[in-house]
C-alpha cells in the first residue's frame, strides 16, 4: 500500500463499489490508510440481477496491496441490509467514520413514456438508498462526534437532461439531503458533501451513440476515468477537509469545480400587493433577463475535459 495516511484508522462503506467509479474510490481509500466495507449489490445498469464477483475482486485487489477491506452485497434501497453494511464495519473494523454513497442504477426514459416503476426504481436506489445508508451511520457518528460522508449527485439534476427525469429528480434530492444532513449533524462534527462526476461507467455507456456528435461526446467522456474521482473524495473524508460541509463539487477529468446553490437573483416589491395583472407586466419583465435558460449538462459544461 501507499504510505499516504490521510485517511488512517477510518473505517469507510463505499457503496456501488464493484465497477467505476466507486471502485476507484474504494481502492484510493484504502491505500491512503482507510479499512474499507466494499459494497455491491453487483446488478446490472437496470438493478436486476446479483454477481458478487465485482466486490469481492475489488477487496482482492485491496488486500493483495496490503490494504483492509470486506466485502457486503447488500441493496441499499433496503433499510436492513443498509443497516448490516453499517454493522459490518463496527463487526470487522470496530468502528464506522466514513460513508460513501455511490450506488445507482439508470432507467432513461422521455417523459411522458416513463412509468411509475421506472420512477420508483431509480429513486429507491439513489435517493432512498443514500437515505438507508447514511441514517444508519448516523447515531454512531453522533456518538463519537465525528465523521463524514460523500454522496454523489449528478448535472443531470444539478443543470438537466433529456430522458432522466427520474435520475434528476433522484440527484437532485440528494443534493438536498447532503446539504440537510450537513446542518443537522455539523454540532456533532459530521460532515456532509456532494460530488457530481463527469466519468465513463457502465451507466454512462448507456448514452445513445447514433450520431457523429453524440459519438463525439461519448469519446470526449471515455477520457474522464472513474479513478479521476477518487482525490476529493478521499480528501473530503478526511480530517484535512474539517472545515468544508454542505457544499457541492463537479470532478470532470482534471478539472474541480464548486458548484453554486439557489440564492436570490432578482426581487421585486410592490406596498400594494400583487395581483396576476402586476406581475404580468412588472415582475415578468423585470426578471426576465434573469430567467435561467433550458440548458442540458452538456451546454453549460461545454468545453472539452481538461
Amino acid at each position: 500500500m501507499s504510505d499516504h495516511d490521510m485517511l488512517a484508522g477510518k473505517v469507510v462503506v463505499v457503496t456501488g463499489a464493484g465497477r467505476g467509479v466507486g471502485r476507484g474510490i474504494a481502492i484510493m481509500c484504502a491505500e491512503y490508510g482507510a479499512k474499507v466495507v466494499v459494497n455491491d449489490l453487483g446488478g446490472t445498469e437496470q438493478g436486476e440481477g446479483a454477481d458478487q464477483v465485482p466486490a469481492l475482486e475489488v477487496v482482492k485487489t485491496i488486500t493483495d496491496a496490503g490494504g483492509e477491506a470486506i466485502a457486503n452485497f447488500g441493496n441499499v434501497a433496503k433499510s436492513d441490509d443498509a443497516g448490516e453494511m453499517i454493522e459490518t464495519a463496527r463487526r470487522e473494523f470496530g468502528r464506522i467514520d466514513c460513508v460513501v454513497n455511490n450506488a445507482g442504477i439508470l432507467r432513461d426514459v422521455i417523459f411522458h413514456k416513463m412509468s411509475e416503476e421506472e420512477f420508483d426504481a431509480v429513486i429507491s436506489v439513489h435517493l432512498k438508498g443514500s437515505f438507508n445508508v447514511a441514517r444508519a451511520a448516523a447515531p454512531y457518528l453522533r456518538e463519537q462526534q465525528s465523521g463524514s460522508m460523500v454522496h454523489m449527485t449528478s448535472t443531470s439534476g444539478l443543470i438537466g437532461n433529456f430522458g432522466q427525469a427520474n435520475y434528476a429528480a433522484a440527484k437532485l434530492g440528494i443534493a438536498g439531503l447532503s446539504r440537510s444532513i450537513a446542518l443537522d449533524m455539523s454540532r456533532f462534527n459530521v460532515r456532509s458533501n456532494c460530488i457530481s462526476p463527469f466519468a465513463w461507467s457502465r451507466l454512462i455507456g448507456t448514452i445513445p451513440q447514433g450520431t457523429d456528435a453524440e459519438r463525439e461526446r461519448v469519446a470526449k467522456i471515455q477520457q474522464m476515468t472513474p479513478e479521476k474521482i477518487a482525490p476529493l473524495a478521499v480528501y473530503l473524508l478526511s480530517d484535512q477537509a474539517a472545515d468544508i460541509t454542505g457544499n457541492i463539487f463537479v470532478v470532470r477529468n482534471n478539472e474541480i469545480c464548486l458548484m453554486s446553490q439557489p440564492r436570490p437573483i432578482r426581487n421585486l416589491q410592490t406596498s400594494d400587493g400583487w395581483t396576476p395583472e402586476s406581475v404580468a407586466s412588472r415582475f415578468g419583465p423585470a426578471v426576465k433577463s434573469s430567467l435561467v435558460p433550458l440548458e442540458r449538462s452538456g451546454d453549460v459544461f461545454s468545453w472539452d475535459p481538461v
